[in-house]
């Protein structure tokens, strides 16, 4: 297996380059939907993170004691204060006219554990897939557990699990071996019809047609918490 690394001529190229007269949320409205009673600054990290990419617009819905919290990080984020301490399919209506407004829906971060955050997850996701299907949708942290073993055909989904979230998204073990993990994340790409890029000292990236690429800029300090979280943003 030949393993190519990506490199800065290749991000160039993808890059999308901003129209001169261009006007206010034509380069990107982001929804993150996060937090919960005990995770404000994860969703938080996210969204200022997609704002330091270059995004116009990026609205947070958290539940809404968290979403105060989160309006003192920048006066750039717009929130939905959702009626729950963490979040539950009830709360999902308050939601659904934010995804006619976005173009890229980030889920997950610092959602937490509960079982009825999990099935809220699912039933967003399944909203998502029947009236907005080419909406591209980033999963990572808590989402991920949500959705163990789900397929994504039909849909544009990215997944960043680090190695434990895989097992549990696939069922599969993280081989140690750098060519062995390169195969491995393109069989379950190619399985479960999605993008996914899994996190570790070289990152392996995979579309969802099993096309794989390495990337080697991560480094130790990367172990801080919220670092996957600015990656959900970028």
């Amino acid at each position: 297996m030949v393993l190519k690394y990506v490199t800065r001529a290749m991000v160039r190229r993808v890059l999308p380059q901003r129209r001169p007269d261009s006007h206010k949320g034509e380069n990107g409205r982001v929804l993150v939907v996060g937090g919960s009673s005990r995770y404000v600054g994860a969703p938080a990290l996210a969204a200022l993170s997609a704002l330091r990419s270059g995004v116009d617009l990026v609205t947070v819905a958290s539940p809404r004691e968290t979403a105060k919290l989160i309006n003192t990080f920048s006066p750039d984020l717009i929130t939905v204060k959702l009626p729950c301490e963490d979040l539950t399919p009830e709360a999902l209506p308050h939601l659904f006219p934010e995804l006619e407004r976005c173009d890229t829906l980030i889920l997950g971060p610092g959602l937490g554990g509960l079982e009825e955050t999990g099935k809220a997850v699912l039933s967003l996701l399944e909203e998502v897939r029947r009236e907005h299907p080419d909406l591209p949708v980033l999963l990572d942290a808590d989402a991920l557990k949500a959705v163990r073993g789900k397929e994504w055909r039909g849909m544009e989904v990215v997944l960043t699990p680090h190695a434990g979230e895989f097992k549990v998204v696939t069922e599969r073990e993280v081989p140690k071996d750098l060519e062995g993990r390169a195969r491995t994340v393109g069989e379950e790409a190619r399985r479960l019809g999605c993008v996914i890029l899994l996190k570790g000292r070289i990152d392996v990236i995979s579309s969802p047609e099993g096309k794989v690429f390495l990337n080697r800029t991560g480094n130790p300090g990367m172990t801080v918490g919220g670092t996957g979280d600015v990656l959900s943003g970028v």
